[in-house]
């Protein structure tokens, strides 16, 4: 009975040790940012997170111009895309950072209508931070543009 029990508690203690080698990497505190390797139509979006208990906590995903102003602060830009998409930057960064914040993975953020261009790049710019953080890299995350590759 004796040997029974110690090769349970041996089989039990070893498949535990086995599934923790296989467990996804934590995300490590600190902030990560990713950015398009391009411009489109004068602006570079960009993602940035912070992640606290492997937890993202915090995210910023906005585009900027050369000269660094900050689309969603354009509202001749929100006027003019509003009128023809139904959205405009401040609205749909704030949404796609939303469903970020809530399911924690890149994957089940759903794409926008009237910002379909912007939901693709999210979703490579938030892939992209993920994985820095999970890594525990806060370097700059160049993610290539499909017109590049």
């Amino acid at each position: 009975m004796k040997k029974i029990i110690l090769m349970a508690v041996t089989v039990f203690l070893f498949s535990a040790f086995l599934g923790g080698c296989g467990s996804q990497p934590v995300m490590q505190d600190g902030f990560y940012t990713a950015e398009m390797s391009e411009y489109s139509h004068g602006w570079k979006e960009y993602l940035c997170i912070m992640v606290k208990n492997d937890r993202i906590v915090y995210a910023e995903f906005n585009a900027k111009d050369p000269s660094g102003y900050i689309k969603a602060w354009d509202n001749t830009y929100m006027q003019n895309m509003k009128s023809v998409e139904g959205t405009y930057p401040n609205e749909y960064t704030r949404k796609y950072v939303a469903q970020l914040l809530e399911k924690q993975s890149s994957e089940e953020v759903d794409t926008l209508s009237g910002a379909t261009h912007s939901g693709g790049n999210f979703h490579k710019l938030s892939a992209a931070v993920i994985q820095q953080a999970k890594k525990g890299d806060s370097s700059i995350f160049i993610v290539p543009d499909e017109t590049t590759e």
